[in-house]
């Protein structure tokens, strides 16, 4: 059984990371860049519960919302904040090593994936999941027709 979310938590947590992924990009302040990766680490690793950007949804946010049944699925939503976390580290080690345009570029690519999700509700880490998922289940599936 997987758990479910509110859906707006995640959309919530992807505007905090907008914000701090811009912060990182103007300023080029790496160490940053690394508490983004452990709140990442967060939400994939240990679950949404434990995300920084949940508990301050669940806090100050939700209390002020209007209630809603409407839920999705967490495994989608921890796969997208697990490659977040993918490219926070190889952000903070391009700029950690000197090679910005790595750690420019990485969290470039982060900052688009969460706007996407809180400004439009389309969280590409979340599709991408579930394309690999469709697409292993297909395989799956043709692989035990032979």
């Amino acid at each position: 059984m997987s758990t479910q979310v509110d859906p707006r938590g995640p959309r919530f947590a992807a505007g905090v990371t907008s914000a701090v992924l811009v912060a990182v990009l103007v300023t080029g302040w790496w160490p940053l860049l690394a508490a983004q990766a452990v709140v990442f680490a967060l939400g994939g690793f240990a679950g949404l519960r434990y995300s920084p950007y949940a508990a301050l949804y669940r806090a100050l946010v939700a209390p002020r919302l209007a209630p809603t049944d409407e839920r999705e699925d967490a495994t989608p939503v921890r796969f997208a904040q697990t490659v977040g976390f993918g490219f926070a580290v190889v952000g903070v080690l391009g700029y950690a090593l000197e090679v910005t345009a790595l750690g420019t570029a990485a969290t470039a690519l982060a900052l688009v994936a969460a706007f996407l999700n809180a400004a439009f509700g389309f969280c590409l880490g979340c599709e991408a999941y579930l394309l690999i998922n469709r697409l292993s289940t297909k395989q799956r599936k043709v692989g035990t027709a032979r």
